[in-house]
């Protein structure tokens, strides 16, 4: 897989690339983002990895204006920021995944694996397909922001859709909860997950805690490895 890596701290830099060409892919790795713009343009990735906290033109940026050219790469930021809102804010520009630092490097590669498995991507010079999460009988269009249950529309406000769509995205790992904070008005990641919860369960769909760490999404009839 051809990758590009886009991260101004040389060491994390370095440490995803050594870790990514061990296992078999091909990694440039640039620090600027109006650069990584203009290689985005004119070379084909499979994949980008792209810090949120560059300098100059930062990740955002970088993520909205490939998505306003209408290439479907498929992409991830890489963030110390993991508030909510920030998840949002980015999934909305266009990625396809949000990872917090610090994190393990299996960790990332197992995310990025999981995009790729939901499909709709083209490449850097490819179409404009949907990128679609599916997880057992729920589906998510991420593109139209659509979603549905076992087949049927299912409506979500906006910070039902963010934390769904984390969850999701998680591929049946553990969420910390730290990643999914309170909004702007105070209200508490519990407040939507109490909301979710009687909606997903009819269907099969549990969003589990974890004591002391967070939550997950997963099928009634998964292995159950924590109690709520």
């Amino acid at each position: 897989m051809h990758v590009l890596l886009v991260e101004d701290d040389p060491e994390l830099s370095d440490g995803i690339a050594c870790f990514l060409r061990g296992q078999g892919d091909t990694v440039v790795q640039e620090s600027d983002g109006m650069r990584a713009d203009q290689l985005l343009q004119n070379q084909r990735f499979d994949f980008a990895l792209v810090d949120a906290g560059l300098p100059g033109l930062g990740g955002y940026e970088v993520v909205r204006r490939v998505r306003h050219r209408s290439q479907t790469l498929p992409m991830m930021l890489i963030t110390a920021r993991n508030t909510l809102d920030d998840r949002i804010y980015g999934l909305d520009l266009g990625a396809d995944d949000y990872l917090t630092k610090p994190f393990q490097l299996a960790e990332l590669t197992a995310r990025m694996r999981a995009v790729l498995r939901r499909g709709g991507h083209g490449g850097a010079g490819g179409g404009t397909g949907g990128r679609e999460i599916v997880f057992g009988p729920l589906t998510l269009d991420a593109d139209g922001r659509l979603a549905s249950l076992n087949g049927e529309p299912l409506t979500l406000t906006a910070r039902e859709w963010a934390l769904l769509e984390v969850l999701a995205g998680a591929d049946g790992r553990t969420v910390p909860k730290e990643s999914l904070r309170a909004d702007a008005s105070g209200n508490a990641v519990e407040v939507y997950v109490s909301r979710l919860r009687p909606r997903l369960e009819p269907a099969g769909l549990l969003i589990r805690t974890v004591r002391g760490f967070g939550y997950r999404l997963e099928l009634k009839n998964a292995d159950k490895r924590a109690d709520a």
